[in-house]
């Protein structure tokens, strides 16, 4: 492992083949339906990666992910294989560190489009409204306030782009056209439950989920699962509900700090990211745990 005092940057596995190095993530072949994943602490900000990680971030991603997976499991399949680590990665040394941020998962079809559900106005959604009135092409009423509850939950589906690029919001008749229309169907209802189920289950406990990312995969049967992570600090908006207000941005439990610091910067938001600064990294490593500590108790 490439450690930075406590923090792993990159997983460096001998026994296992290296398929991929994601933003955030590792991917090793198991056999020829399995893969481990490895969520390390890099942070990808506006599409970049830092080169300074966050310390315990990818056990995070890890803990939450595996929590959600066991709660939603009643409204779609996940990825999460029966196989141990220990199974895969038999070295105890090896695995040693794997052990809160690895996962073995069916090596599944993934769908060429990121299944992106707004329950609020925030983020790129508040830039577009603010320009066009519309979030992703769908109008909206107009007067709103930033952070304020849209009308409706709105599925807005973008393409998923190479490590280094910017993901391409679409509309939906092209998710139809990419998935064809009745998986491009099921993806938007599953996503639209799942996250009415979370958002619901969060908010019983102080977090608002302002929005959030799920990503999908096809098994054998063409059955639709969930894959990679779900409904964690970095593919979601946490919002802490007593800080709520509207026409600002409430601080949030995830990378938003990064991003907040990143844009008082003279950075053209191109590889290689600038250094983040210690209290940076304390504060977003804070912020990461203390999702997990409400959310999973």
């Amino acid at each position: 492992m490439t450690q930075t005092s406590t923090a792993v940057f990159e997983s460096e596995l001998k026994s296992l083949p290296l398929l991929a190095r994601g933003k955030v993530r590792d991917i090793y072949q198991v056999d020829e339906e399995h893969l481990l994943i490895v969520a390390s602490d890099r942070l990808s900000a506006f599409d970049v990666v830092m080169s300074d990680p966050i310390p315990g971030k990818g056990e995070v991603l890890t803990a939450v992910s595996n929590f959600w997976f066991s709660k939603i499991g009643h409204i779609l399949p996940n990825h999460l294989s029966s196989r141990t680590l220990a199974e895969v990665v038999p070295d105890a040394s090896e695995r040693s560190v794997l052990n809160t941020r690895g996962v073995v998962v069916r090596k599944l079809r993934p769908l060429p489009v990121e299944a992106i559900v707004r329950g609020y106005l925030a983020g790129s959604g508040w830039k577009d409204y603010q320009a066009t009135g519309k979030i992703c092409g769908v109008v909206l009423p107009a007067g709103m306030q930033e952070a304020e509850r849209l009308p409706e939950i709105l599925f807005t589906p973008s393409t998923k782009a190479a490590s280094g690029s910017h993901d391409e919001n679409i509309d939906f008749s092209e998710a139809e056209r990419l998935l064809g229309k009745e998986m491009a169907q099921q993806v938007r209802d599953a996503s639209i439950q799942i996250y009415e189920f979370a958002s619901a289950y969060a908010l019983e406990r102080g977090i608002i989920i302002a929005d959030t990312k799920f990503e999908f995969g096809l098994d054998e049967n063409d059955e639709l699962v969930l894959i990679d992570e779900v409904l964690t600090p970095d593919s979601s908006r946490f919002w802490p509900q007593d800080e709520y207000q509207l026409g600002s941005s409430p601080k949030s439990f995830d990378k938003q700090y990064v991003r907040d610091y990143l844009e008082t910067l003279d950075w053209n938001k191109q590889a290689p990211g600038p250094q983040l600064p210690a209290e940076v990294i304390a504060q977003t490593a804070a912020r990461y745990q203390e999702a997990r500590r409400i959310l999973t108790g």
